[in-house]
């Protein structure tokens, strides 16, 4: 079992960088770049929140579950 982290490819479509994500939702870019890499174990319900807000997606389009 998989959770993807998507977050590269919503970046895209909004034509963000992630320097500028990671300020709006008030994260450290290194954070962010650990959540864009599928290095992460967590993620707070709070900045999921977030980062849905500012790229103006669901948690759907973010993480995506694969069956391995």
């Amino acid at each position: 079992m998989a959770i993807i982290v998507n977050l590269d490819v919503m970046l895209a479509k909004r034509k963000m960088s992630s320097q500028e994500l990671a300020e709006k939702v008030g994260i450290t870019p290194a954070n962010l770049s650990i959540l864009k890499t599928n290095k992460g174990k967590a993620i707070r319900f709070s900045t999921l929140d977030a980062i849905c807000k500012e790229l103006n997606c669901t948690p759907g389009d973010i993480l995506e579950y694969r069956n391995d």
